[in-house]
């Protein structure tokens, strides 16, 4: 019966974590970026000042990483709550903040959220679905990231006053705290079984972790500029903005994929088509057609190897998911804390599209693991 409910189950909490996800990275950690003029505008940001607060939510992010994993092995129900409250609380700090010290904090606290989030979620996952649906059901799970997206992808465009749209996002945060609250399932805890990964098995995931935050932190940081730089209006960019979001859904076919032909045939397949999803940008006049089918290749992919390295990481933690899975997105975190200065510099040098272009080659070097000692399980 035990194992009957698992398998039933499965689509219900995948959706939950994939909504609780939503929150914490579509609203609480990436919506940031397209508000900074008005953050800028209010608060009277310099860029060094951006910078700082861009900082301040990678801090929370790291120290969310790291509570994650005793948090989970408490309660992987618990972390998702906790990750979703934290995601509220920094929304509302930063709704209400009265100075910029506050703000600050609040964003720190939102990016906890973030870093909570997906182990949690996918300790969760590996304690209460069956087998036969795990993989899907992470996969799936994970693309909660592009639903947020898609959700506030308009949002700057909207006439209100950017602290009104942040008490709104708050609201949100705190109807899906409820409704997890309410509905996440209980589980019996994780099995009494030794914390398997070797070293050797965790290191070729941590490398295709920070490979995928070097070669995303350039789209997620100057895409925008590319494309007004190629003469696309603001709503344009709004558009493939949103496309990363809506096609992002698409990354949670990867577990069914993987499934059916293997973890590294999908994992190369999808780093390919995310070369090709890059290199469109560096394209000397990509217009609204070339930018969209852009965005859809890198949100589809990016949620699709973010998902696989949760594949990756339950396979090498069978008992202890969220363990592997902070390793490997910590390691994407530091891909993008490192990759977003160097792409900066790249650029006033060498011109956008050139970042691009090299960007697209160095996300080629995920062939190497043809190898199998640098390949997934």
């Amino acid at each position: 019966m035990g194992t009957q409910t698992k398998t039933d189950s499965w689509g219900a909490t995948a959706a939950l974590g994939a909504v609780v996800i939503a929150l914490c990275y579509g609203f609480a950690r990436y919506a940031f970026g397209p508000f900074v003029p008005r953050f800028s505008e209010t608060f009277g940001l310099t860029t060094v000042g951006v910078g700082v607060l861009g900082g301040l939510s990678t801090a929370g992010y790291g120290l969310g990483l790291l509570l994650a994993p005793g948090t989970s092995a408490r309660s992987a129900r618990g972390t998702v709550l906790l990750a979703a409250a934290a995601a509220t609380l920094g929304l509302g700090l930063m709704a209400f903040a009265p100075h910029v010290a506050v703000f600050g904090a609040g964003i720190a606290v939102a990016g906890a959220g973030a870093g909570l989030v997906s182990p949690g979620v996918a300790q969760l996952i590996g304690e209460t679905a069956g087998a036969r649906t795990r993989d899907r059901a992470q996969t799936w799970a994970n693309t909660g990231t592009g639903l947020g997206l898609a959700a506030s992808a308009f949002t700057p465009l909207l006439a209100f006053g950017w602290p009104v749209i942040w008490s709104a996002f708050a609201a949100l945060g705190v109807a899906v705290t409820l409704i997890a609250w309410r509905t996440l399932p209980r589980s019996p805890g994780p099995a009494d079984a030794p914390v398997t990964g070797p070293v050797d098995g965790v290191v070729p995931l941590v490398v295709n972790s920070v490979l995928i935050g070097v070669t995303s932190a350039p789209y997620w940081t100057f895409s925008s500029s590319r494309l007004a730089d190629a003469g696309l209006s603001p709503v344009a960019a709004t558009w493939c903005w949103a496309a990363i979001g809506v096609a992002g859904l698409l990354g949670g076919l990867a577990g069914r994929a993987a499934g059916r032909v293997g973890l590294r045939t999908v994992n190369l397949v999808t780093w390919t088509l995310a070369a090709t999803g890059i290199a469109l940008l560096a394209l000397p006049d990509p217009g609204v057609p070339v930018a969209l089918l852009s965005g859809a290749l890198f949100g589809s992919t990016y949620m699709a190897l973010t998902g696989l390295c949760i594949l990756w990481a339950a396979r090498l933690f069978p008992a202890r998911a969220a363990r592997g899975i902070t390793w490997s997105f910590a390691g994407l975190g530091v891909g993008q804390t490192v990759a977003s200065p160097l792409a900066g510099a790249a650029a006033a040098g060498l011109g956008s599209a050139a970042v691009f272009g090299l960007t697209a080659l160095v996300a080629l070097t995920a062939w190497s693991q043809l190898h199998r000692r640098l390949g997934p399980p």
